[in-house]
């Protein structure tokens, strides 16, 4: 539902001037009916002058007239051709200066769990271009060691809502499109809940690179295989025999 101009004003000059009830200004205007009671009490909006919606074309005074008459009335917004679509976001999104040095983070996040996006719904959700999106998908960004993917919804860079908008719908363009999501794919997807238990990547020192696939029981082998092996180097080794108990034998019936 379409929301009044200086909504809060309007709240306040709704309060002072009329007979409406707290939750049909606060339905009309898009507040909370405990802040119009706050605004008749005094409390919110202090010093805020009334905006006269009457006056401003933006509610007909027959409309008043049905919802003071009747509790239970919605007030319902003048039709105002000029104000047609301006709720509508226009252009890329805006990011906060404090935030602007984490959206590559949460690039990394969207494209590790969402490969699924295309760039253009990656722009819609943290306001990027597409240059910052291509280095991250191909890890030439400057400084892709350094980064870990982190959710954009835990950044205040973008609504949950908004996020599993456009999830929802590249699902189904591919399911439109008889695409089938690969196994790898599926396992990449993970909650918002998910994602934030997980741990970071641990970094391999730079003096053991190359010692991944090493492990304890490759030097238990290597060790059994060394003890297992004899060395014969000394041929003089071939005749040192272990003594025979039949020999002893003989020797003691000849004495």
């Amino acid at each position: 539902m379409s929301k009044p101009l200086m909504a809060k004003a309007t709240a306040v000059w709704l309060v002072d001037n009329t007979t409406l009830s707290f939750k049909q200004i606060a339905d009309f205007c898009g507040l909370h009916e405990l802040e119009v009671q706050g605004i008749a009490d005094g409390d919110v909006a202090g010093g805020v002058k009334g905006f006269d919606p009457v006056a401003n074309n933006q509610l007909d005074p027959i409309e008043i007239e049905r919802a003071e008459k009747d509790p239970r009335y919605a007030l319902k917004l003048k039709y105002n051709p000029a104000a047609e679509g301006e709720e509508k976001r226009r252009g890329p999104r805006y990011t906060p200066l404090s935030k602007r040095q984490d959206r590559p983070a949460s690039i990394l996040w969207l494209v590790k769990f969402h490969p699924e996006l295309a760039d253009a719904q990656i722009r819609r959700l943290v306001g990027t271009t597409n240059s910052t999106i291509a280095a991250i998908r191909e890890r030439t960004h400057w400084n892709i060691s350094n980064l870990q993917p982190i959710d954009p919804v835990a950044l205040g860079l973008c609504k949950q809502s908004e996020l599993d908008a456009e999830v929802r719908k590249a699902a189904d363009k591919a399911a439109k499109e008889g695409r089938v999501m690969s196994d790898e794919e599926r396992r990449k997807l993970v909650s918002t809940e998910q994602s934030l238990e997980m741990d970071a990547d641990p970094k391999m020192r730079a003096g053991i690179a190359g010692l991944e696939n090493f492990s304890v029981s490759d030097m238990k082998a290597e060790e059994e295989e060394r003890k297992s092996s004899a060395d014969y180097s000394d041929a003089d080794s071939f005749f040192n025999l272990p003594d025979d108990d039949e020999d002893d034998e003989d020797d003691r019936m000849s004495r």
